[in-house]
């Protein structure tokens, strides 16, 4: 079957149905799930693609991705952001407002980065909108062109173009928002008053660690919390990395606030303890904390405190990360690892009694409920797109710089061995990856959002 070819059927001893994992044949027509049968004898009137026992399962719809295009196409783009993601079996992103010159905060902005994409995306692409001061009156209309929600900020955001909001900003934002159904995520630091401390060595990952103490999330979280609650607009913290919160977190969802959380595959994965010296490709805010603090994170998301898990990648050139200097406190925080982010989870959570259907709920089904795509995307059921990973959940690989398929080849990952081999990637239907190699041409498309209307 060839790479861009529209598939008809799939048949797999190991197909993830539910919470369950029987035989399988899968139909597929105009794109969707048409029908499962659970007798893989059945005669199928077209070509079948038998992937003997590997694992089907809904694709991956990574919410949280920068893909900086345009004005930033030196540190990723649309076409090797999205091919990365498909050979990762991620079947639909989300990209994020900012680093993208122009960000997505005006209606013309959002117009400039659907151009942009068109034509490049090897996997389904939604957008997020952006709040940032005085632009609350553009949010009705990136609403209504189809952004999936709004992002903001609650500290610095690391680049200009793209401002934090203050108190003020957020009722403005807030009060457009109620009734619509949209969402708004915070990156949820705030700058506290800190007792004076001695600067310390820069090439100290410590050093950085201690810039950006839990209680910055804690009270940027308390501030969401309460907006919330007031509100009764859906909150999101992107990117939890302190376990602190959560207490503040669950008290606020018992209290009606509809509020939800994610963390992401660096904060389960890495450990302050283990960074060295100098390896700035560590550095993202909030920060890496420390193993205790991780073992906190994976008791929440085994709890159903903490609702999915996503990438945050983040990528940028490789100078930024000022490796040859090795400060942490002026490299760019951001960490690639869009591609590997199923492997990634699935090495750890595995090992920690998760279940595979538990890979779907927190990498498929509850990101794509977050980005209102929950209709089409994220289950494995006739009427939904024909979205499929098919990997092999035992096999084991090493990341090594010539299997990256990010634009730069940068990330704390490097060496690693991971659990978990994507062996094709579907979008659609349509097969975009196979064994390391993909479709000749982008057949990913935009996804629109189409807002949802107020009961009269």
């Amino acid at each position: 079957m060839e790479l861009g070819s529209m598939v008809s059927a799939v048949r797999s001893q190991r197909v993830l149905l539910g919470d369950e994992i029987r035989p399988a044949v899968i139909l597929i027509k105009d794109g969707k799930i048409h029908q499962i049968h659970s007798d893989i004898s059945v005669d199928v009137p077209c070509e079948v693609l038998d992937v003997a026992d590997s694992v089907v399962m809904p694709g991956i719809v990574d919410s949280h991705v920068h893909v900086n295009e345009p004005g930033r196409t030196s540190w990723e783009g649309f076409w090797t952001a999205t091919r990365a993601a498909a050979a990762g079996g991620v079947t639909t992103i989300v990209d994020m407002p900012l680093n993208s010159i122009p960000p997505t905060t005006t209606l013309g902005n959002f117009h400039d980065k659907m151009q942009e994409a068109t034509g490049k995306c090897f996997v389904d692409t939604a957008f997020w909108g952006g709040v940032i001061p005085g632009n609350q009156l553009e949010l009705r209309p990136l609403m209504e062109a189809g952004v999936a929600g709004f992002k903001c900020f609650l500290i610095h955001s690391g680049v200009e173009e793209f401002p934090h909001v203050t108190d003020c900003d957020l009722h403005a934002a807030m009060q457009q928002l109620q009734g619509t159904g949209s969402v708004l995520l915070f990156h949820a630091e705030r700058d506290v008053q800190q007792t004076a401390e001695e600067d310390g060595d820069p090439s100290q990952y410590s050093t950085f660690l201690r810039s950006r103490p839990d209680v910055m999330e804690t009270e940027a979280i308390r501030t969401v919390t309460e907006l919330c609650l007031e509100f009764q607009v859906r909150c999101h913290i992107v990117h939890l990395s302190s376990a602190e919160p959560l207490k503040l977190i669950q008290a606020a969802r018992q209290a009606g606030a509809p509020l939800t959380v994610e963390t992401t595959h660096h904060y389960l994965t890495l450990c302050a303890e283990d960074i060295p010296a100098g390896a700035t490709q560590f550095k993202c805010c909030p920060p890496i904390r420390g193993s205790a603090n991780q073992e906190q994170l994976w008791s929440a998301l085994k709890a159903g405190h903490i609702d999915m898990v996503v990438s945050d990648h983040s990528p940028c050139t490789p100078d930024l990360k000022k490796l040859e200097r090795g400060d942490f406190t002026e490299a760019w925080g951001g960490i690639s690892s869009l591609q590997f982010g199923l492997p990634l989870f699935w090495s750890s959570a595995s090992k920690r009694g998760f279940q595979l259907s538990d890979v779907v709920r927190l990498l498929s089904r509850n990101t794509a409920q977050l980005s209102r795509l929950d209709n089409q995307k994220g289950c494995l059921a006739p009427g939904y797109d024909a979205d499929l990973v098919i990997w092999d959940p035992e096999r084991t690989f090493e990341i090594k710089e010539g299997g990256i398929h990010h634009k730069h080849k940068l990330t704390p990952y490097l060496g690693l061995s991971l659990q978990g081999v994507v062996c094709a990637t579907l979008v659609r239907g349509q097969l975009v990856y196979r064994e390391g190699c993909f479709c000749p041409e982008p057949l990913g498309k935009l996804l629109l959002i189409p807002p949802e209307r107020s009961q009269k």
